[in-house]
C-alpha cells in the first residue's frame, strides 16, 4: 500500500476513517485523529465532569444538554486542531519515531500548507463553539491558547511536557463550571488540579510506548524521567488526582451516588497502576485508553446523583 494512502501505525485496524471516509478526507481525518477518538474523550471528560458538578450544585436535575453538546463539538474540533498543530511542529521528530512516521505529514499524505489551512478551519469551529458561552467563559477559553501553543515545544526543553499537556487538556474542568455560573470557585479549581495530575499519569503510561525512539531523537518525557520508577510515580500522580477530586466533591457538597462514581474511578486508577509494565507497549496503550470508560463512570455518578 502506498504511504500516501496508508493508515497510521497507532490507529486501530478497521477504524471508521479507513472504511467509510471518502479517500480525499482520510488524510485530514487521520491528521485530526478522528480515527483515534480517545484523545477527544480525554479532553471532553473534564468538561462534562465540571458541567455535571456545577449543575448538581445549582440544584438542576440534569446538566445543560446544550452545553454538553457544545463541549463535545468543541473537544473534537480543538483536539483535532491541537493534533494538527502538534504534527506541523513535530513533523521532523515524527519522521524518526517508528510509531509516528506514518502520520499524514511525515508520510506525505498531507503537505504543510494544507495542514495549516485545515488547522485554521478546525480552530474556527472551536471559536464558534466558544462564542456560544458567556463572556467570562469566552475569556477563560481564549486564555488557554497560550498553554496549547506552548505544549509541542515542551518535549524539547523539559522532562515534564506531560505537565503542560495536563494544564491544556484539563482546562474543561474550569470551562464546564464557568459555563453554568459565569465565574469560578474553589470546587472547579480543585477538580482542575486533579485532572492535571490524572493527565500526567495517563500520558506517562502512553509515553512508555516511545521510550527507546525518544532516547534516539532526544525527545524528553516523564516516562523517560521516571524510568524504572514509572509505576510508583504514576501511582503517586493518580493518588494526588483522587485527593484533589475528593476535595472538590467535599467543597461542592454532592451526594453519595457521585461519591460512588468517584470511588469506582479511583479503583480503576489503582488497577491501572497495578498492571503497568515498562516493556509492554500494547498493554500501555490499552491502559491509556481505559481512562475513557472510567471517566464516563464518574460522569454518570454525578448525573445520577443530581437526578436522585
Amino acid at each position: 500500500m502506498s504511504l500516501n494512502h496508508g493508515t497510521v501505525a497507532d490507529a486501530d485496524r478497521g477504524n471508521w476513517v479507513d472504511h467509510f471516509a471518502p479517500p480525499w478526507l482520510r488524510p485530514y481525518a487521520r491528521l485530526a485523529r478522528w480515527d483515534r477518538p480517545i484523545g477527544w474523550w480525554l479532553l471532553l471528560l473534564p468538561c462534562w465532569w465540571a458541567a455535571a458538578l456545577a449543575s448538581n450544585v445549582a440544584g438542576a436535575t440534569l446538566p445543560n444538554i446544550g452545553h454538553l453538546v457544545l463541549f463535545f463539538v468543541g473537544a473534537v474540533a480543538m483536539r483535532g486542531a491541537g493534533c494538527t498543530y502538534n504534527d506541523i511542529v513535530d513533523r521532523n521528530l515524527d519522521a524518526g519515531v517508528a510509531r509516528t512516521r506514518s502520520r499524514p505529514i511525515p508520510s506525505g499524505q498531507v503537505n504543510v500548507r494544507n495542514a495549516k489551512i485545515f488547522l485554521l478551519l478546525q480552530a474556527l469551529v472551536g471559536l464558534v463553539v466558544l462564542l456560544s458561552f458567556n463572556l467570562f467563559s469566552i475569556v477563560l477559553g481564549v486564555s488557554s491558547l497560550v498553554v496549547v501553543a506552548a505544549y509541542p515545544f515542551m518535549k524539547r526543553v523539559t522532562d515534564w511536557p506531560q505537565f503542560v499537556l495536563g494544564l491544556a487538556f484539563s482546562w474543561g474542568a474550569l470551562m464546564g463550571w464557568s459555563a453554568v455560573f459565569g465565574s469560578l470557585a474553589l470546587a472547579p479549581v480543585l477538580l482542575y488540579a486533579g485532572c492535571v495530575l490524572w493527565t500526567i499519569g495517563y500520558d506517562t503510561i502512553y509515553a512508555l510506548q516511545d521510550i527507546e525512539d525518544d532516547k534516539i531523537m532526544g525527545v524528553r518525557s516523564t516516562a523517560r524521567l521516571f524510568g524504572a520508577r514509572a509505576r510508583e510515580m504514576v501511582g503517586l500522580l493518580y493518588a494526588g488526582a483522587a485527593l484533589f477530586w475528593i476535595a472538590a466533591f467535599a467543597v461542592a457538597g454532592i451526594g453519595w451516588i457521585a461519591w460512588l462514581g468517584l470511588a469506582l474511578m479511583a479503583a480503576h486508577l489503582a488497577w491501572q497502576v497495578a498492571n503497568v509494565r515498562l516493556d509492554d507497549e500494547a498493554l500501555a496503550l490499552r491502559l491509556f485508553k481505559s481512562n475513557r470508560g472510567a471517566g464516563l463512570v464518574l460522569f454518570a455518578g454525578l448525573v445520577l446523583d443530581a437526578l436522585a
